[in-house]
């Protein structure tokens, strides 16, 4: 088991009180597995990759990841699993302006102590960014943006993909391209992926779907 979630509650201050956006929500996931997380928008998706991130923490509930119980880690600890076990594709890429191409996919796998030249440029290849690798993010559109971020997660070889909305800036059949390129790059380096998703054409490209409705697993 990669990932192991039971009982998570999450809730957010508001002027009216706390707003529960998790309610003990239990979702596990064996090694190699590939799973989409679906919902309408607010059912309580990108809190949860955020917690199985280590980028927030639940407020009930417990997380282990890679048989590490995330709430019994402190900050140190938890960068340290997003260096070497989890990695996470964000919604807004966070490429780093002052490095080019090639430096952003390889920047994860430097701090995980796995820099590997060729794996790098392999997936710069696979990507369509062979071409790119000496220009700057602000140089690329956010499709190529977007393509850069999952080939530096996916540089530093994880155990456990997490990925929110990672095909969102692209066209259809796009979209499906790059999430299907995902699919064998994580199968190839056994990793799990976690798809945060509002769409249920790509849902079904994973093996696994699951909806999550008011912050209750359907």
């Amino acid at each position: 088991m990669i990932l192991d979630a039971f009982g998570i509650e999450k809730s957010y201050p508001s002027a009216a009180g706390p707003v529960p956006v998790l309610r003990g929500v239990s979702l596990a996931m064996e090694r190699g597995e590939t799973l989409a997380l679906t919902g309408e928008s607010g059912s309580g998706k990108s809190t949860f990759l955020h917690l199985v991130g280590g980028l927030d923490s639940a407020d009930a509930g417990r997380i282990v990841v890679d048989g590490r119980e995330i709430g019994t880690l402190d900050d140190a600890g938890r960068a340290e699993l997003r260096r070497t076990t989890v990695g996470v594709v964000f919604q807004q890429f966070n490429l780093i302006p002052s490095l080019d191409v090639a430096a952003n996919i390889a920047f994860q796998a430097r701090l995980a102590g796995r820099a590997d030249p060729v794996w790098n440029a392999e997936l710069a290849g696979r990507m369509g960014l062979t071409e790119h690798l000496t220009k700057y993010p602000e140089q690329l559109s956010g499709g190529q943006q977007q393509r850069v971020a999952i080939a530096r997660t996916l540089a530093a070889r994880p155990k456990l993909v997490l990925a929110d909305e990672p095909t969102g800036n692209l066209d259809e059949a796009t979209s499906d391209a790059v999430l299907a390129l995902m699919l064998d790059l994580v199968a190839e380096t056994g990793a799990a992926l976690l798809v945060v998703t509002h769409s249920t054409r790509l849902a079904g490209m994973l093996s696994r779907q699951v909806l999550l409705r008011q912050g209750v697993l359907a």
